[in-house]
């Protein structure tokens, strides 16, 4: 079994689409899927148009707010996100609540980070050169303005659950192709 499956982050909120009928939910549930959607590619452009003029973000460290603000913030944060190569990610959802404001999502975060990265951000790793999956409890609010667009995502994670070296066998096409692809 593969350590990330990509496509169980927007499994439950399919689901709930299809048996949603009220049609302010299904336009919540229907923007954060296809934030989702566009992050998984990864395609900016496509991203941000899901999100409100002047989005907010709150990612909560520590007590403190770093989550990145303004339309310009945001777009950095998914630029140097998607440099990183840390976007290979699986959001395994336990949980989703929906009303006419905003969404909330609760599961495990596995994200697979290059060694190197992980160090960096202060991940006891102990090879630079290996590759490794960490794995986070996290709570998502995901508040949609009355225009249907996301107006940030206020996020809530514990710290790593787990952090495990994994071999070379065991990463995903995708991310090989990413990170370990030959270059030319």
């Amino acid at each position: 079994m593969a350590v990330i499956d990509s496509n169980r982050t927007w499994e439950l909120l399919e689901e709930r689409l299809a048996v949603t009928t009220n049609e302010r939910h299904r336009l919540v549930l229907s923007v954060v899927l296809e934030h989702m959607y566009a992050e998984a590619v990864p395609d900016l452009d496509r991203l941000m148009a899901t999100l409100s003029p002047n989005p907010d973000y709150h990612f909560w460290n520590n007590g403190q707010d770093v989550g990145p603000k303004t339309a310009e913030g945001v777009r950095a944060y998914y630029t140097a996100f998607v440099e990183s190569r840390s976007n290979v990610l699986e959001y395994a959802l336990d949980r989703l609540i929906v009303d006419d404001h905003c969404l909330v999502t609760e599961g495990y975060l596995k994200q697979i980070y290059p060694g190197a990265y992980a160090a960096q951000l202060g991940f006891p790793v102990d090879d630079e050169s290996a590759d490794y999956l960490i794995v986070f409890r996290q709570l998502l609010l995901w508040p949609v303005d009355e225009n249907g667009k996301i107006e940030g995502e206020d996020s809530y994670a514990s710290g790593p659950v787990s952090i495990t070296k994994l071999s070379f066998d065991e990463l995903p096409q995708e991310y090989i192709d990413l990170v370990h692809a030959p270059t030319s």
